[in-house]
């Protein structure tokens, strides 16, 4: 099912939708401020396990971000951040980018795997935002298209999304045209900010 939300004041009846359809186990695509995403509640195993098969991995190998309503939920599924690092998170989010950061102890169990890192973020899009927050805890997400895919046009294009993944997931969502970079990658993890992909931040945001 294709669904249309506005972009500058996200509707509430769609919004609790979508969430619905998020906590029965349902896939969703949707607008970030960077490419268009695709998710599953963090909390619905099998919907965990059904994102992973359409994307032609395992799920021990997943390597997912997770997407927050805002920096609220890190310390559920982050080890202790340190003061600078929090500072640079809290000047770049929300905002397209993806920051690296040790995992909780919880990660594994929900990855089912032996992750020790985990990808936070924030986007500056009020559609998924707003979904997320309704929702009541972050959304596991992945790009529409693969890394190794060029981004062609129609990973912009809601309409040609649908085309493409109307039999494949639950719900897509019709939030305007979307960007075609991808979000920004910073590796946090080691005591220091390393660029680990260039995309749509600025990267000056870690001097």
């Amino acid at each position: 099912m294709l669904i249309r939300i506005n972009s500058d004041n996200p509707q509430d009846e769609p919004v609790r939708r979508v969430a619905d359809c998020l906590r029965s186990g349902g896939i969703v695509i949707y607008p970030t401020d960077t490419v268009y995403g695709m998710g599953c509640d963090i909390n619905q195993p099998k919907a965990l396990e059904r994102l992973c098969r359409l994307k032609g991995i395992s799920p021990d190998k997943a390597n997912f971000s997770i997407i927050c309503h805002d920096l609220s939920h890190l310390a559920d599924f982050t080890k202790p951040i340190p003061n600078p690092v929090f500072r640079v998170l809290k000047r770049a989010l929300p905002g397209p980018y993806t920051f690296i950061l040790d995992a909780s102890n919880d990660v594994p169990k929900l990855f089912q795997g032996k992750k020790r890192t985990v990808g936070i973020r924030v986007p500056d899009n009020d559609i998924v935002r707003a979904i997320v927050k309704e929702l009541g805890h972050p959304i596991a997400s992945t790009s529409v298209h693969d890394d190794d895919d060029e981004l062609m046009e129609y990973y912009s294009d809601p309409e040609m999304i649908y085309e493409k993944y109307k039999d494949k997931v639950d719900l897509v969502i019709n939030g305007g045209f979307g960007n075609l970079q991808a979000s920004t990658v910073i590796d946090c993890t080691g005591g220091d900010f390393v660029i680990v992909r260039e995309g749509l931040g600025d990267t000056s945001i870690i001097l």
